[in-house]
């Protein structure tokens, strides 16, 4: 389970007969905090590639974007290959099976909550 925002705005590819696929880059944040002798700790942010497949790929290709607040249960997929020079390369990937949009809609273009026009 991770609670993150977007990074970039999702790259969603159709593969086998129309079955999306989207990749979405979650930064999670640990936050920093002060030591009992003054020491800082710093901020720390880690990077996180999250695969959704069908509905859910469909779901973050219309409502999710950069700098989106999001929810992600899933599990982890570890992928080992070597390139074409000999060297060997790891990655980590999170397979959503569940997420949950954590950013407010936006309000329609030119109406108030209440649903009436700005003027």
């Amino acid at each position: 389970m991770l609670i993150g925002n977007v990074g970039i705005d999702p790259e969603v590819r159709y593969v086998d007969r129309d079955v999306a696929c989207a990749r979405v880059r979650l930064a999670t944040t640990e936050r920093g905090y002060t030591l009992p002798n003054g020491t800082q700790v710093p901020d720390r942010t880690d990077w996180h590639t999250v695969l959704l497949w069908r509905k859910l790929a469909e779901l973050v290709e219309k409502y999710v974007h950069k700098g989106d607040k999001l929810y992600v249960e899933g599990r982890l997929r570890y992928t080992t290959w070597d390139d074409k020079q000999g060297v060997r390369h790891n990655s980590t990937e999170i397979w959503a099976d569940n997420i949950e949009l954590l950013t407010p809609k936006q309000q329609v273009s030119g109406q108030d909550a209440a649903g009436s026009t700005n003027v």
